[in-house]
């Protein structure tokens, strides 16, 4: 058996039309579903499927330090969040 680490991840979710979407920031996986507790649920199985494939593939720490985690203590720790914020933007004349 191999190494048991523990990698923290932040989620974003938001509705688009009928689905809601959700998104594991910074490692940029995301998965959806009808409810929000599903889009969370196929978003956990989704990463994990990919910690575990990166893993596999030898580029787990490589991938995790691109995306600004730090190992300490054993664990894999993903950057601090300042904010998350919505901004708008105005085009056209």
């Amino acid at each position: 058996m191999g190494k048991r680490y523990s990698i923290e991840y932040t989620v974003q979710i938001w509705k688009e039309g009928k689905q809601y979407v959700a998104h594991a920031m910074p490692l940029d996986v995301m998965s959806c579903g009808p409810t929000p507790e599903d889009a969370r649920k196929n978003l956990d199985e989704a990463v994990h499927l990919f910690l575990v494939t990166t893993s596999d593939m030898g580029t787990l720490k490589e991938i995790l330090e691109e995306a600004g985690y730090e190992r300490s203590n054993g664990k894999w720790i993903g950057p601090s969040w300042i904010s998350v914020e919505r901004h708008s933007a105005v085009i056209g004349a």
